[in-house]
C-alpha cells in the first residue's frame, strides 16, 4: 500500500526483536546495546500511521512492506526524515540500507545523512537546510562542477552553523573527508553504509555496494588531526533531493547502536561501569540481616499497640485520655472534651494515644 504525501508522519522504530548486548566487531572489549529510538524497519509505521520516534516531511512517500521513499523519479522534489529525540551517546555506529534507482542514463542528485543540531526543515542541500551545525554525509550522484572526480561521491562536510554547502563545486570548498563509489547506484546487491564514531577519537565511513558482506572503506578520520567534533546533542536524519533530473532516493532500514567498553579504559571503546582508574570496582555487600531486624520491629511494634489497647480497655477513657493527648490532638480528630464520646470516637482517641505514649 503507497501512503500519500506527507507533511508529518513518525516512524515505528525498533520492531523487531534484538539482543540487550552484543559484541562489536573488531575489538571483543567494546560491546553495543541497540538504540531503538534512531532504528528504522518494516513497516515503518504502526496501525495508525505513527510512531514516537520519527517525523517526516516534504514529498515522501512511505510503503510500509519495502521502503522510504524520500523522493521518487520525478523533477523537483524534496523529501525528508528525523528522529524526533536527539541522539545523545558518546560513542555510536549507525548502519543503514539504502537504493539509489531510476529510468533513463542521466540522474540527480542525491540523499544526504545528518547529525545536527538543526531538524526537519528542509533546504537546498540535498532536501535539508543550510548554513547547518553538526555533521552531514552527502551521497552526490550528479556532478555539476569537480574536474578529475569520479561520480557517486561521498564526502562529509562539518557545518559551523555559518558556513554554506558549496553547491556549484560539489561541496570541493567543505570537504572532510571523502570518496567516489562508482557502482554504488542501481546495483545488484544491497547497498549498506556504516557510520562508525568514537568521541574525540575517530570517525569511520564504510560502504557495501560491490558485493554482500564486502565493506569498503570510504574514510577514516582521528582527532585531533581533524575536527570531528559531532554535537553532543545532534538529530539523526536523511533527505534527498531531484532536480531537473531525478531519481528513487529509498531508505530500507536504518540500525543504531549505543557502543561502550566494558573494560572500562581510556580505549577506543567509550566508557564501562563507573570505577576508579588505581581501584578495581567492587560489588557493595549486602547488609545481613536487616529485613530480619525490620520485620522483628515492625512485629514489636504491632504487639506493643496491642498490649497497650487492652492495657487502656481496663482504664476509664476520659481520664487516660487528656493525660497523654493535649487539647490539639483532640481537635485534629475532631472530637470535644466535653460531651459523650461514640464508639468509633473511643476506638480512635485508645489508639493515638497508645502511639503517642510509646513515642514519648
Amino acid at each position: 500500500m503507497l501512503l500519500p504525501r506527507f507533511s508529518t508522519l513518525l516512524c515505528l522504530a525498533g520492531l523487531t526483536a534484538v539482543p540487550a548486548v552484543n559484541a562489536y566487531d573488531g575489538d571483543e572489549n567494546v560491546k553495543s546495546i541497540p538504540l531503538r529510538t534512531h532504528s528504522l524497519s518494516a513497516p515503518y509505521l504502526d496501525s495508525d500511521f505513527q510512531s514516537r520516534w520519527f517525523d517526516f516531511g516534504g514529498d515522501t512517500v512511505i510503503r510500509a512492506d519495502k521502503y522510504i521513499r524520500l523522493t521518487s523519479d520525478r523533477p523537483s522534489q524534496q523529501g525528508w526524515i528525523f528522529s524526533r529525540v536527539p541522539l545523545t551517546a558518546t560513542n555510536w555506529e549507525i548502519e543503514f540500507e539504502f537504493q539509489i534507482h531510476g529510468e533513463g542514463n542521466l540522474h540527480g542528485d542525491g540523499f544526504a545523512m545528518w547529525l545536527t543540531k538543526q531538524r526537519a526543515t528542509q533546504g537546498p542541500v540535498f532536501g535539508s537546510t543550510d548554513n547547518f551545525e553538526g555533521l552531514g554525509i552527502f551521497f552526490d550522484t550528479y556532478k555539476n562542477n569537480r574536474p578529475g572526480t569520479s561520480f557517486p561521491y561521498v564526502m562529509a562536510m562539518m557545518g559551523d552553523g555559518k558556513t554554506s554547502y558549496d553547491q556549484a563545486h560539489d561541496g570541493k570548498a567543505n570537504e572532510l573527508a571523502g570518496c567516489s563509489a562508482r557502482g554504488l547506484r542501481t546495483t545488484s546487491v544491497p547497498t549498506k553504509a556504516r557510520l562508525t564514531y568514537f568521541q574525540d577519537k575517530s570517525l569511520t565511513l564504510d560502504l557495501q555496494y560491490k558485493s554482500e558482506g564486502t565493506w569498503t572503506n570510504c574514510f577514516t578520520l582521528t582527532s585531533p588531526e581533524t575536527n570531528i567534533a559531532i554535537p553532543s546533542v545532534a538529530y539523526l536524519g536523511f533527505s534527498a533531493e531531484t532536480g531537473e533530473l531525478s531519481d528513487n532516493h529509498d531508505i530500507i532500514s536504518v540500525k543504531a547502536q549505543n557502543l561502550y567498553n566494558v573494560a572500562g579504559s581510556k580505549g577506543t571503546g567509550g566508557s564501562g561501569p563507573p570505577r576508579s582508574a588505581d581501584r578495581p570496582y567492587r560489588k557493595p555487600k549486602k547488609q545481613s540481616g536487616s529485613w530480619s531486624w525490620f520485620l522483628f520491629k515492625v512485629f514489636f511494634f504491632f504487639a506493643a499497640v496491642r498490649g497497650g489497647y487492652d492495657w487502656m480497655d481496663r482504664l476509664p477513657v476520659q481520664d487516660k485520655v487528656f493525660s497523654v493527648l493535649d487539647e490539639r490532638v483532640v481537635d485534629f480528630c475532631g472530637l470535644m472534651r466535653s460531651g459523650p464520646m461514640s464508639e468509633s470516637e473511643m476506638v480512635k482517641i485508645k489508639t493515638l494515644s497508645v502511639i503517642l505514649y510509646l513515642l514519648a
